[in-house]
């Protein structure tokens, strides 16, 4: 029975993900709050989401039985690496894209309503994150995998903006744009971090864990979230620019 959940849920995965990775580019390249970048920015919010709830029930799967839905032989039928990769790092993930899609996707809706932003799921993403990102910190040591304990800064750094944006009492009027710019576009870096990653280990298992394969769609989204940030910021910059008369992007 978990084996078979197991393997429904990875296709499950795979199809959500597959398609919220090809929608990532199209609010990418696009006009921002143009019609095609709301709408697919919409199909990717909800195939992150779906894709996030998802990898739970394979992670959770994992951590019940981790050699019978790991049987790959490079993974050498070690229990406790594989419940430490695929469980609970996995976990710690998949909260972390449910906890970018939710926020990013709410700054946009909210925009300058502020304290919308304040709703219960919206906190309580923040602190599961916050446990979930320890969990894996504690996990990779106990098992010497180092590579979780330096994903695991990756949540607490999201965390710590996150609640540094909810916490203002009055932000900067385009500062959403900021954050749904961050956000949603390091789900994407989530998701296409774990879908290298754990395909590698079935496809190059000898480089799977290396933290230089990890590492490029890392490099590749925070490039993107420095580039729309900085193209955000010009924009209000403009001697003409005002809050009144500068037109929100989506």
């Amino acid at each position: 029975m978990i084996v078979d959940a197991f393997h429904i849920l990875v296709w499950c995965h795979i199809v959500s993900g597959a398609i919220g990775l090809v929608a990532f580019w199209v609010p990418i390249a696009t006009l921002k709050g143009g019609s095609k970048h709301v709408r697919i920015g919409r199909v990717f919010t909800y195939c992150m989401l779906i894709t996030g709830f998802v990898a739970i029930g394979i992670s959770t799967t994992t951590l019940i039985a981790p050699v019978a839905t790991h049987p790959a032989p490079e993974l050498n039928g070690d229990a406790a690496l594989i419940r430490g990769i695929f469980g609970w790092m996995m976990q710690y993930l998949a909260v972390l894209t449910i906890n970018l899609a939710w926020f990013g996707w709410l700054a946009a809706v909210n925009k300058r309503d502020h304290t919308a932003n304040w709703e219960w799921r919206n906190i309580v993403l923040q602190v599961l994150l916050t446990i979930t990102a320890i969990n894996c910190f504690i996990q990779g040591i106990l098992i010497g995998q180092i590579l979780m304990v330096g994903i695991s800064f990756v949540g607490f750094a999201t965390v710590a903006t996150n609640c540094w944006f909810l916490l203002k009492k009055k932000p900067g009027f385009f500062e959403w744009q900021l954050e749904h710019i961050k956000a949603l576009v390091g789900a994407g870096i989530s998701v296409y971090t774990a879908f290298l990653a754990f395909g590698a280990v079935r496809l190059m298992p000898s480089v799977a864990l290396n933290p230089i394969l990890w590492a490029i769609p890392l490099s590749t989204g925070i490039a993107l979230i420095i580039y729309h940030q900085q193209k955000v910021k010009r924009r209000y910059s403009r001697p003409a620019a005002s809050a009144e008369s500068a037109s929100p992007a989506e």
